[in-house]
């Protein structure tokens, strides 16, 4: 998260704290936060009220979670977060949470209320502000209040619940819904309304903004020390870069490593890229050996995930040594990156370790400079187009620090990697063909262990099965599989199948996320 220092230079306009008590989407709050121009936090439900009054927020939201408050260890917050005397509003377990540590009762109920509902509201005064008599909202509980406490009233129900309640002075609020989700219509509304007439925040976080903090943050922080840039070509360490380098010019220098599992004449590309059109210090570093030797036999992803992150520093602390000193390591570092690790200190369980996060071996010396950390992947786009980068970069399909070692399920080969490679690279020629690569999140090819019967010049072949993954989203932390038509899904299928050797079948996965991940693994 961000550095005390760095929270209270926000110009005055306040931030929202989001308490993470485990939710699954609990950034979604924290995201729908952002999209009204108020900068968001998401922090651990116990994170001590000190560093929470250092971080001087102009609200709470309090998240939903899997726990009951009646459990025997409930995750609460420091019963001293009600004497802040800042606006809070408890979402799910979070008005659960509220009343409960206020004096009153939450109980299990055998009929849960799950899904679309029909909420009625009997106050319009603030949160409720300009709606009308009905709603639809989202429900997902199977708890309720069955005794608020001394000072607040009920100001919405459904059929089954008091499913909005508010205390007497109207600065503590509790909602039983999700506004946060697209299944509640008017939920962004309810948001605003607490952002701009509860909490008086004023809209005016913006990516220039950003930017500009960031280049003063990143000047202070630095000072006289040298900052090495792990330089992949994507986006995110592509605005790292460039952030870095606006802030202390030619005491960064940018390292590009081929680790022989990047995509098709990548290398090529991301030199041209930025050694000849932006005049960085870069230094190109063919390591593909070591990265595969290392890799050699190798099936559980997160092994590969750690083995990647830990090469990759070891390349760095070989260049340092020669090229150096370098006191710092920037690296393109996402939110969804720490989140999915389960670095936020939060209840979330991990989903994957991230090479950057989770894979850096402890032995590492560098101190991290990671600009972005904060960011979901379209705000990196923003400062990636306020610091002037191309489109071609702006606009660039993610791919994964591992590379196609994250692709290849079960052991890496040679044959794999081949395969995998000229199959990305079909369905990338065939999106830019038709006009859809812009308009599509991700798309790449797979490839495993398995294998299928084909018939191939009148001759069986056992070929490997490819499966395309193509989705669309928005910040990489949900994500629903793309309807290609099924002209375009067809040449793609051909043109793998006839001209990459190997290769028998061609899948297309349409599973979302959740409950799959766009990567394999």
């Amino acid at each position: 998260m961000l550095k005390k220092s760095s929270v209270n230079s926000r110009s005055g306009s306040g931030s929202i704290l989001v308490l993470d008590f485990g939710a699954q989407y609990a950034h979604l709050i924290a995201r729908r936060v952002r999209e009204c121009k108020v900068y968001s936090e998401l922090i651990p439900y116990n994170t001590s009220i000190k560093t929470i009054k250092n971080k001087r927020p102009k609200g709470i939201i309090f998240s939903g979670g899997p726990s009951s408050v009646y459990d025997r260890s409930p995750p609460l917050p420091d019963p001293t977060i009600y004497d802040l005397g800042v606006p809070i509003l408890g979402i799910c377990y979070g008005l659960q949470v509220i009343i409960h540590q206020l004096g009153g009762e939450v109980i299990h109920v055998k009929k849960r209320e799950y899904g679309r509902t029909k909420l009625t509201i009997d106050d319009h005064l603030d949160i409720f502000k300009g709606f009308k008599k009905e709603m639809i909202c989202w429900m997902s509980h199977g708890d309720t209040p069955i005794k608020l406490p001394n000072g607040f009233k009920r100001i919405a129900f459904t059929e089954r619940s008091s499913a909005a309640i508010r205390s007497r002075n109207n600065n503590i609020f509790g909602i039983q819904f999700h506004p946060e989700v697209s299944h509640t219509p008017q939920g962004l509304r309810i948001i605003k309304n607490f952002l701009f007439n509860i909490c008086k925040c004023k809209p005016n976080w913006t990516m220039t903004s950003f930017v500009d903090r960031s280049v003063n943050e990143i000047k202070n922080k630095v000072g006289k020390e040298s900052v090495l840039c792990a330089l992949s070509g994507g986006v995110d360490s592509s605005a790292t870069a460039a952030l870095v380098h606006k802030a202390i010019g030619d005491k960064l220098t940018c390292i590009f490593v081929d680790h022989g599992l990047l995509r098709k004449n990548e290398v090529q590309e991301v030199v041209k890229t930025f050694r000849d059109n932006f005049g960085f210090n870069l230094i190109k570093v063919d390591a593909s050996k070591r990265f595969i030797q290392r890799l050699k036999g190798v099936k559980d992803p997160e092994e590969k995930r750690k083995i990647v992150g830990e090469e990759f520093i070891k390349v760095f602390t070989d260049k340092e040594t020669k090229i150096g000193p370098f006191q710092w390591l920037a690296q393109g570092t996402l939110y969804p990156d720490i989140i999915e690790s389960s670095k936020t200190g939060s209840q979330s369980s991990r989903i994957k370790t991230h090479h950057n996060v989770g894979g850096l071996p402890e032995w590492m010396k560098f101190k991290l400079l990671e600009p972005l950390k904060d960011l979901y992947k379209d705000e990196v786009r923003k400062v990636a187009v306020v610091l002037g980068l191309p489109n071609t970069i702006v606009k660039r399909h993610p791919f994964p620090g591992p590379g196609l070692a994250v692709r290849i399920i079960g052991k890496i080969t040679p044959a794999k990697i081949r395969i995998c490679r000229d199959a990305s690279n079909i369905v990338e020629e065939e999106l830019l063909a038709n006009e859809l690569y812009n308009r599509i999140w991700q798309a790449y090819a797979m490839v495993g262990d398995d294998k299928a019967v084909g018939v191939v010049g009148d001759k069986r072949i056992l070929g490997h099965v490819v499966t395309i993954r193509i989705v669309e989203s928005v910040d990489a932390m949900t994500a629903d599989w793309v309807r290609l038509p099924y002209k375009i899904i067809e040449n793609i299928s051909n043109r793998i199948t006839n001209e990459i050797p190997g290769v028998s079948w061609v899948t297309y996965a349409v599973s979302s996320k959740p409950p799959s991940t766009i990567e394999p693994q």
